[in-house]
């Protein structure tokens, strides 16, 4: 079983208090983990964190959530008063190829089956990557997805990315890690070829709310006394301690190697809110606009979508 990173609207577990800071998120991938690391160690209030990351909830009790900034861009074109607040980390996606097929540059995947996950910042990745080689997905290389899924976690079973890979039923895939570095391990070093370029594609995972939680001052102080313990998380993991790395391996459930071959490619927020985020952002949703058949969203709305405010205040501590 997998989950996709797309937003869903599916329902949320109950609050515990009515005092709780109520954060959605999906506790599957490593980059959500300085959410429950700031609120065991330095946010004393209570604080719930369901998921999937969904804002748009039936009762309205979600106050915060986290996600790539792809799917933060994909919903603020349905709910305008969706905010990006912060950066939790930037990760940079690797894609790793079969060498025995041929493959050792991204030209070579001319002509092959490239895995990916449809409609998620992997795609994005993916798509980008390739374009940078001159190649366009169907035309040059069929981007294959469907029934394959991610596997976080060796072993990974039939049918899923790291396995089809060794079998030969893609010839490469790029999506988030665990699984790049799981197929890099099955494939074994002399054979994995793998590529990554960070000026082309960065995840920027993100926290998000929206401008009614953000215009409500009780909601807002909440927020914001979070973020300043957020701030103290980034600290500790950015030493990459043996704390820090056993708290993350054990939050995801992965192995300690693993975790320290992809802790590199994370660089932990807070992350600038300013001009480049914004011209990173307008250059994603051009690509989005066209797969999804809209008009991309103008850089004034972009401007909106972003509000650097909440950790601007989180820092006049």
């Amino acid at each position: 079983m997998h989950i996709l990173r797309p937003l869903t609207l599916l329902a949320t577990l109950p609050l515990p208090t009515t005092h709780a800071l109520k954060i959605a998120c999906i506790q599957q991938w490593i980059e959500h983990t300085p959410l429950p690391h700031a609120a065991a160690n330095f946010y004393h209030p209570p604080l719930h964190l369901p998921g999937p990351p969904n804002l748009d909830d039936d009762d309205g009790s979600i106050d915060l959530a986290a996600n790539a900034e792809t799917q933060g861009l994909k919903n603020f074109v349905d709910h305008r008063n969706y905010r990006l607040i912060g950066i939790l980390v930037e990760v940079t996606y690797r894609m790793v190829a079969r060498r025995s097929a041929g493959i050792a540059t991204l030209a070579d995947l001319r002509g092959k089956r490239v895995g990916t996950i449809r409609g998620t910042s992997a795609e994005v990745f993916a798509v980008q990557l390739l374009g940078t080689a001159g190649l366009q997905a169907g035309r040059d290389y069929e981007l294959v997805g469907g029934g394959i899924y991610t596997c976080m976690r060796a072993p990974c079973g039939e049918g899923s990315f790291p396995a089809e890979l060794v079998a030969g039923g893609i010839d490469a895939f790029g999506v988030w890690e665990t699984a790049v570095e799981l197929g890099v391990q099955a494939l074994g070093e002399e054979e994995a070829v793998t590529f990554k370029n960070a000026s082309v594609y960065r995840e920027v995972y993100s926290l998000y709310s929206t401008e009614e939680k953000l215009k409500d001052p009780v909601t807002r102080g909440r927020i914001v006394s979070f973020v300043r313990a957020l701030n103290k998380s980034y600290d500790v993991f950015r030493e990459q301690g043996q704390e820090v790395v056993d708290f993350v391996g054990k939050t995801v459930d992965v192995e300690e190697p693993v975790l320290r071959n992809v802790w590199e490619d994370h660089v932990w927020g807070p992350g600038s809110l300013g001009k480049d985020l914004v011209d990173y952002l307008e250059r994603e949703d051009q690509y989005l606009a066209e797969v999804d058949g809209r008009k991309p969203l103008t850089r004034a709305e972009l401007e909106q979508f972003v509000d650097p405010s909440v950790y601007e205040e989180a820092m006049q501590e």
